[in-house]
């Protein structure tokens, strides 16, 4: 009888096991069909509200909002520096046409054209006042006084040349002479300093005037934004460096905007700014609770690998494999919360240009840019969860491996004629002059752009030359338009084929999917330093709509 009950309270105590043990796999189970689901099927399923969906969609509105806001003041700065550069041109440059010739933006020929454009530019800064039509003057210190306008010449300590007899004696050593003045008295100095301008032209190097100029833009009042300060760093160069009897002139201006030191504004522009920091500051707490709430979810995530790692280990002795885990850690979610980190930076950022604090334009655009780029990527996985939108994001994900190794050998053929059209063509054609211009070219030709100016702007000077590109612009496009880009493309069509074929025929099943469809054949691995490499090689994963629920399919 005693042996009896101790037989009754064993089978009871195992069958207490085996129940607690069920339990904890049916919740393991069902949570990770939750984890699995869309938004709209949690919803169904535990009338939980998608707050994080929620959030994103808000996020993409304010952030849009806000770019367009930033973009559209960004317009006015970009422009008030063009049109200022543009308008400097035209009050310094002698016969200046309003178009650059080429990289410089007028040239000249004769001495007497050399001495007149020099004079010019000091006659017209020292009547700049009278001249400019816009809010633009000279420079002062912090004491108040004008910032000289200064001239550097630069030429060899020493020389002669004769090319009659084809003699020539040149110090290589470089001098440079600089004198300043106030730009009220800039117009006399031809007077003052008459041997200064006595040049040496088989000596001189280049001439260098460098002086600072403010200005003021006050088109922004007409968008209700606070007017910025500007300094300008012009830099007028007389280029002798080839001594080829082609004097090139440049005009290279460095503008710096800062907050105006006194300014007095009615209206609604102030008002109108104070609008848009409160905006900013919204825009700021709707990014950090994005970013709190996808590092929940990926805190959440990472203890439900944990948890199924262990039950897989403790019945079926093996480990999850590599792209299993790789289902967990949600790369939508990264890519989240760097845009949010990213929102956040630049809009700190725009609130401190519109306080007038700080000025980077170009820093904050960076930021709000990229911020808004990856959200609208993200919205690529909500669109995943419909079966049409699906094919197309699992070919590119299936093709991404396949096009970067085949990217990878492309591109060591690019580079080569990239090299070789830069060393020989260069010479002799503009679209080849450097290697970012020849990586141009090429790609612009890959897409069957501008083929028959690159071939007919080539200077036929050169007979050796000009073979050379005909077989080498000929190879280059046969290569890369009929072979190179057609298995580009096969490779994605290929992709396409194999997920629609798999689609229809099913997917092999892996073991987290085995899991969710309750399936028990895991087989039990024994301890063997070999196991682990094989699993992860015949591990693939993808998640797609299986009965109403989004589970993970091989």
């Amino acid at each position: 009888m005693e042996l009896l009950v101790r037989y009754l309270e064993r089978s009871n105590s195992i069958s207490s096991v085996m129940t607690q043990d069920v339990i904890k796999e049916q919740n393991l189970r069902d949570d990770l069909r939750y984890y699995f689901m869309s938004p709209c099927e949690k919803y169904r399923a535990r009338r939980t509200i998608p707050w994080k969906m929620g959030v994103q969609i808000l996020k993409i509105v304010m952030i849009t909002t806000q770019l367009v806001l930033f973009g559209l003041n960004n317009q006015l700065v970009v422009s008030y520096k063009e049109e200022n550069t543009m308008a400097l041109k035209h009050l310094f440059l002698k016969d200046y046409s309003g178009v650059d010739e080429d990289e410089y933006s007028v040239a000249v020929y004769t001495q007497s054209d050399v001495y007149d454009s020099l004079y010019y530019v000091l006659d017209q800064y020292s009547q700049l006042g009278q001249l400019s039509v816009g809010p633009i003057s000279y420079a002062e210190d912090e004491d108040g006084n004008l910032l000289p306008l200064v001239v550097c010449k630069e030429y060899y300590r020493r020389g002669s040349v004769d090319p009659s007899d084809e003699t020539y004696d040149i110090d290589a050593q470089l001098e440079t002479v600089c004198m300043s003045h106030d730009p009220v008295t800039a117009n006399h100095w031809r007077t003052q300093n008459s041997s200064f301008f006595q040049l040496d032209f088989y000596r001189l190097v280049d001439i260098k005037l460098t002086f600072q100029l403010k200005g003021i833009n006050l088109q922004t009042v007409r968008s209700r934004e606070l007017p910025d300060c500007y300094s300008f760093y012009v830099t007028i160069t007389f280029d002798n460096q080839c001594h080829s009897g082609k004097v090139k002139i440049f005009l290279d201006i460095d503008a710096m905007s800062s907050a105006c030191r006194d300014w007095k504004i009615s209206g609604t522009a102030h008002k109108n700014t104070h609008y848009l920091l409160v905006f900013d500051g919204f825009v700021i707490l709707v990014c950090i609770t994005s970013a709190v709430l996808c590092t929940r979810s990926i805190v959440l995530a990472v203890r439900l690998l944990q948890r199924f790692a262990q039950f897989f280990q403790e019945n079926f002795n093996r480990k999850v494999c590599e792209e299993d885990q790789d289902e967990f850690l949600n790369g939508w979610y990264v890519m989240v919360i760097i845009s949010d980190l990213m929102a956040i930076v630049g809009s700190i950022l725009k609130m401190e240009i519109q306080a007038k604090s700080l000025t980077s334009y170009d820093v904050c655009s960076i930021f709000l840019g990229t911020s808004t780029l990856l959200v609208w990527v993200g919205v690529i996985r909500y669109l995943g969860y419909f079966q049409k939108y699906n094919v197309l994001i699992l070919t590119m994900k299936a093709a991404f491996p396949k096009v970067l190794r085949f990217c990878c050998c492309a591109g060591m053929i690019y580079l080569g004629y990239t090299f070789c059209g830069w060393i020989v063509l260069g010479p002799y054609h503009e679209k080849f002059e450097g290697l970012s211009r020849v990586a141009e070219c090429l790609f612009s030709l890959l897409n069957g752009d501008d083929m028959f100016t690159t071939f007919a702007q080539l200077k036929d000077t050169n007979t050796l030359v000009w073979l050379f590109s005909r077989a080498y612009l000929y190879s280059f496009i046969s290569l890369f338009i009929y072979m190179v880009l057609s298995l580009f493309i096969a490779l994605i069509t290929d992709a396409y084929e194999t997920i629609k074929n798999y689609q229809k025929d099913g997917f092999p099943l892996t073991d987290l999917q085995k899991f969710l469809r309750e399936q028990a054949d895991f087989p039990v691995v024994e301890e063997d330093s070999r196991t682990d490499a094989g699993q992860s090689v015949l591990c693939c994963c993808r998640r797609v709509p299986v009965n109403d629920e989004a589970i993970l399919i091989s």
